[in-house]
């Protein structure tokens, strides 16, 4: 883990809620340089703190109309790298976490609803996997994208 000062920390959270925001407001809104805070922010895009920076897009808008948890299991570990390896060149699954429990996956996805009985298949149908459970994801209540600790 990173130490990361007062500062890093109020850059973060200002990055968090607008990440096109001016270098030069956060300065004025935390008190500092802006050449203090193009520091700090180059800093912790070396240290990978920062990974990177997005537009979140309204998915429905672009034709994403189902949003689907599902769970996954493989028969054997031996299909994990050929499993991995198909989720990353499948651009509608958007995440995708190693988990404990009854499961060995849980995959998010995004598509248009005529598409996702064609992804359900192919993936009930790759090498290895055992089980699956879907849910349909009838209302986002809260969709985060990352979270800051509570400050000191």
């Amino acid at each position: 883990m990173i130490k990361l000062s007062r500062h890093d920390m109020e850059i973060l959270k200002r990055l968090k809620e607008n990440a096109r925001i001016k270098v030069s407001q956060i300065g004025e809104e935390i008190g500092t340089s802006t050449s203090t805070v193009t520091e700090r922010l180059r800093r912790m895009e070396q240290n990978g703190v920062i990974l990177g920076y997005t537009a979140i897009i309204d998915q429905k808008a672009v034709g994403n109309d189902v949003t689907a948890l599902m769970e996954i299991s493989l028969e054997h570990p031996k299909y994990y790298d050929a499993f991995t390896e198909m989720v990353e060149k499948t651009d509608c699954i958007v995440s995708c976490y190693y988990i404990s429990g009854n499961f060995d996956f849980m995959l998010k996805i995004l598509a248009p609803s005529e598409q996702l009985e064609e992804i359900h298949r192919t993936i009930k149908s790759f090498p290895g996997v055992s089980g699956t459970r879907t849910n349909v994801v009838l209302k986002a209540l809260k969709n985060g994208y990352s979270h800051l600790p509570p400050q000191e």
